[in-house]
């Protein structure tokens, strides 16, 4: 019964084009990935700042590998919290300039772990209805009354906060939004968030995911940029994006890091992390907050001005609507030598599947430049004009030719083409 029930989940999924399988790389993270003994151009990673394969983060990662072992053996609150992560912590309230930092086993970890701990069946948790799924799975597991907001709509959230002032007035109001949000690369209006959440006696959990390396002074996040770190009373994130190493933290009161301790139960019944992550990532943010942080942000955001000069973060959507359109340009870029995947519900909502491009410190101006090329040409079924076809290829320069569902390069010895929604699809 089980089988047939999984076996007709699976048809469906392949049907709608949304089944997902794994794809294992053999190659160091990087700027390139190896799949199926191909050699591709990685835009696939959260690597923004090309750390993880940095020489003091590999070795700060080894070091602690050879002097405590691989793996902590037991939770946090037992015997599994060791020097590394105490160090770690100290630098991360530093460098979030907060009273004190927690970190957990992941990213997924931290959010579900504070929503659970600070709200109950009795509050209410406002979520932006793009935040990502762990702050949505962290409300609906704390039991609070849940709402969402259109995404980044400050009139509804403030319906939403006068509505449970009416509605809840006794309960713990919390707002929760990413700051760069992870599939748009579009930033929170964290200003005006704040303002109404002074206003109406709310708290915010900000996730500063993908925002930490990349913006505010040493790549601190958003919050900093804007000085609003001290307004702000739960600031998380990960360790496994520009950090390179893995993990999730929450920096903020001291009081909000004891009853983490006490109560979030990501935490409490988890195995810790291995020295190793830890230990990368405090080499990792030592590295963002210094000098060459600064160089590799400044060469991020040169890369990313090759792309779209009005999305501030390393995140590139290109929108393209339809799940089988969204594959059918994904397998066309990986012809050429680029791994971009699509990204389909219920990741991002229906009908807005894409492609999601990643940039990185780590990749090269001339490799961005030719992607940049590819990118528009998936525009082209609406701009071409059928009686003018010709235009220049991205990859040799030579003349591209439009047909019915495609556009082709019209050298011998080129593999460039981009296809529609096309029957051979």
């Amino acid at each position: 019964m089980l089988e047939d029930y999984l076996q007709k989940s699976l048809a469906t999924l392949d049907h709608r084009n949304l089944r997902r399988r794994l794809r294992v790389s053999s190659k160091v993270t990087g700027a390139k990935v190896h799949f199926d003994n191909r050699t591709l151009h990685n835009f696939a990673s959260n690597d923004y700042l090309g750390l993880a394969a940095h020489p003091r983060v590999i070795a700060a990662a080894t070091e602690a590998t050879q002097t405590y072992g691989a793996g902590t053996g037991s939770s946090r609150l037992l015997s599994g919290s060791q020097s590394p992560h105490e160090e770690l912590e100290e630098k991360l309230a530093a460098f979030k300039d907060t009273a004190a930092a927690l970190t957990f086993a992941s990213g997924y970890a931290a959010s579900t772990g504070v929503m659970v701990a600070l709200a109950d069946k009795n509050d209410v948790v406002l979520l932006d209805r793009l935040s990502h799924a762990c702050l949505v799975d962290g409300a609906r597991l704390s039991g609070a009354t849940c709402r969402t907001f259109a995404h980044n709509d400050l009139g509804q959230l403030e319906h939403h906060l006068e509505w449970a002032g009416k509605k809840h007035p006794q309960a713990k109001v919390l707002i929760a939004t990413e700051s760069v949000f992870s599939m748009d690369g579009d930033l929170a209006p964290l200003e005006q968030i704040v303002e109404l959440k002074d206003r109406y006696g709310a708290a915010l959990i900000l996730d500063e995911a993908h925002a930490v390396g990349i913006l505010g002074k040493g790549g601190r996040g958003l919050a900093e940029q804007l000085g609003l770190g001290s307004r702000i009373e739960v600031q998380m994130g990960t360790l496994g994006k520009a950090l390179g190493s893995a993990g999730g933290y929450v920096a903020g009161s001291r009081n909000l890091i004891d009853l983490l301790l006490n109560r979030a139960r990501s935490f409490v019944y988890s195995t810790a992390s291995p020295a190793s992550n830890v230990a990368a990532a405090s080499a990792a943010l030592e590295l963002s907050a210094g000098p060459e942080g600064d160089q590799r942000r400044a060469k991020l955001r040169q890369f990313c001005t090759l792309i779209d000069s009005n999305i501030p973060a390393a995140i590139h959507p290109i929108i393209l609507g339809d799940e089988a359109l969204a594959l059918a340009a994904a397998e066309q870029l990986s012809s050429l030598g680029f791994f971009v995947p699509a990204i389909r519900p219920p990741t991002v909502p229906k009908g807005t599947s894409r492609l999601r491009v990643s940039l990185s410190a780590s990749h090269d101006a001339t490799v961005i430049k030719t992607l940049a090329g590819i990118l528009q040409a998936l525009s082209l079924e609406e701009s071409l004009d059928p009686t003018d076809p010709d235009s220049i290829c991205p990859v040799c320069g030579g003349t591209l030719l439009q047909e019915k569902c495609k556009v082709v390069c019209r050298s011998t010895i080129c593999s460039y083409r981009i296809v529609f929604n096309c029957s051979e699809f």
